[in-house]
């Protein structure tokens, strides 16, 4: 068979395997995103003051939510990897260390977020705002230990190819978000009225909520019978929570090195007056809505290439992250038509103010642009999570954004008079960096590298990554 002619039958099959995954995922991130939304408008509605503190506090409480979800990355492979292999017995060793390590980096975020008032000065925080912030910070902070236990059992879920539990727990928390936070911003039920302390106390609440409800699921749910999950109660086994951290570890950096460029990215903006920076938030906004739907692809391309690996299938570790990316490409093929169909039309739904309108029209046009580049480098770093290739992924992520994007945007938007444009030209250019060398690694180790079964671990309780074994190139 020629290695290089694909096979239509087995095409068909995995473009509709992943999008089956990816759909249920897609649906998460949206809701994930729904909840800001809700805040903004709860928030809004309440003054102006308190709107501009839960978006500061929010944008501070998100580089703990990019590190609790990049350590937790670790799960979904790792599950995968040992179901594709038919190793069930062992998932349930490796989830208990994985709550392990949630437990304690929950408790470090808690006190990070608590103690994050160092930062305001740093970053601009306006004085009047720093108490409000602080009071959102410390509310929703309780949340931090159910957040990354939550993302600890979606990751079993995920690994598992069970994807619609993170759909639903995700949609129903997005629906309690909604008259929790008017009952504690507003003070309702004979409570007094919060602010931006209530916002938080709000989304901290159902983030605990959500955990009860995924972890009785998976208590009681078929599906997860004959994990193990608590056949034993043991403490922390620090060998195998390094084994997490070596992959997790460079997720949460390489997620942190892109939080972290958007968020210069608009501190920048913010130098260029109020209608620029509406007109950044009105195109970020859209931009990041249609990313969704490939960060959600990519999280399904995780778990196909993942059991493709467990298997010991090296022509399916290729079909699943090809296919994948192929996938991408599509969706963002939708994305940028409707950015460049439209540009004018979309930024009108935010503002009807015509300058901010124009700007963040020009914006969408270079969001379109990026589209494919965003798309190939999110895919393309969903497959080699699935291979837990994390560590050369995490260099080109902070090589490709804060060595050429960032310097490339500055340079075009303070030094050649671009403005706005400018910094959005260097989102391009770090993504579209990013893109060719994280797909060129994909594709490297997809056709060099062979994976057999027989390069697991001897550990029973344990997986770690699957190194080159004998399996031909067609099985």
């Amino acid at each position: 068979m020629n290695p290089f002619r694909p096979d239509r039958a087995r095409v068909a099959h995995e473009l509709g395997a992943t999008v089956r995954l990816a759909l249920p995922l897609v649906a998460a991130q949206l809701a994930a995103i729904g909840s800001n939304v809700i805040d903004a408008l709860l928030s809004g509605h309440y003054s102006t003051h308190v709107l501009g503190a839960v978006a500061v506090g929010t944008n501070v409480w998100s580089l703990a939510i990019v590190t609790g979800i990049g350590l937790m990355m670790a799960v979904p492979p790792s599950v995968a990897q040992l179901d594709g292999a038919g190793r069930r017995h062992a998932i349930g060793a490796v989830f208990r260390q994985a709550l392990w390590l949630a437990l304690i980096t929950g408790v470090v975020l808690w006190f990070a977020a608590r103690h994050a008032s160092p930062l305001f000065a740093w970053i601009g925080v306006a004085p009047d705002l720093r108490e409000d912030v602080s009071a959102f910070l410390h509310a929703i902070s309780w949340g931090a230990p159910a957040l990354t236990c939550y993302f600890a059992l979606r990751g079993l879920s995920e690994g598992l190819s069970l994807t619609r539990p993170s759909m639903f727990f995700s949609l129903g928390g997005l629906v309690l978000l909604v008259p929790l936070g008017y009952v504690f911003m507003y003070g309702k039920l004979g409570l007094p009225p919060q602010g931006a302390r209530g916002c938080g106390m709000a989304t901290a609440l159902v983030l605990w909520l959500e955990l009860i409800a995924f972890a009785i699921y998976v208590m009681r749910h078929r599906n997860y019978r004959g994990l193990g999950l608590l056949d034993h109660l043991e403490g922390p086994d620090w060998r195998r929570i390094g084994e997490l951290l070596h992959v997790g570890a460079p997720m949460a950096v390489s997620l942190l090195a892109e939080a972290g460029l958007f968020v210069a990215v608009a501190l920048g903006i913010s130098r260029l007056g109020d209608e620029v920076v509406a007109s950044h938030q009105v195109a970020l906004n859209v931009a990041s809505l249609f990313f969704m739907i490939p960060l959600g692809l990519a999280m399904a391309i995780t778990v196909r290439v993942g059991n493709a690996v467990g298997r010991g299938d090296a022509r399916g570790v290729r079909y699943a992250g090809f296919c994948g990316i192929g996938l991408s490409l599509v969706t963002q093929l939708v994305s940028a038509a409707v950015m460049f169909g439209a540009p004018h039309w979309i930024a009108g739904l935010y503002t009807n103010q015509a300058k901010v309108v124009d700007l963040a029209a020009q914006l969408l046009l270079l969001a379109g642009v990026f589209q494919f580049s965003d798309g190939i480098q999110v895919a393309s770093n969903g497959a080699l999570r699935g291979l837990k290739d994390t560590r050369v992924p995490m260099a080109i992520t902070l090589f490709a954004y804060w060595v050429v994007g960032m310097p490339t945007g500055w340079w075009l938007a303070f030094h050649q008079g671009l403005g706005a444009r400018g910094m959005w030209m260097g989102l391009i250019a770090g993504l579209s960096v990013s893109a060719v060398m994280l797909f060129t690694r994909f594709w490297r180790s997809a056709w060099r590298q062979r994976w057999d079964r027989t390069t697991q671990p001897d550990d029973p309780h344990m997986t770690a990554p699957v190194q080159a074994g004998t399996l031909p190139i067609d099985p």
